[in-house]
């Protein structure tokens, strides 16, 4: 897997996905588990519908 998510959404993706998970547990739903998704794009730095949609941020901060 190559790297298609830059710094900056990697932190946005981890913000939001910890904000989801704690919404889920603040209104007890099972909904909160989708904040898993986010928060695993942005550890690993790759996400597959960025891959197939040819979306990539890492090549952008290369070059700064």
């Amino acid at each position: 897997m190559k790297c298609n998510v830059g710094r900056t959404e990697q932190i946005v993706r981890i913000v939001i996905g910890v904000l989801i998970i704690l919404l889920g547990l603040y209104f007890r739903s099972w909904w909160g588990l989708i904040g898993l998704a986010p928060i695993i794009t942005g550890l690993i730095r790759y996400c597959p519908v960025s891959d197939i949609l040819g979306i990539s941020t890492c090549d952008a901060e290369k070059k700064q």
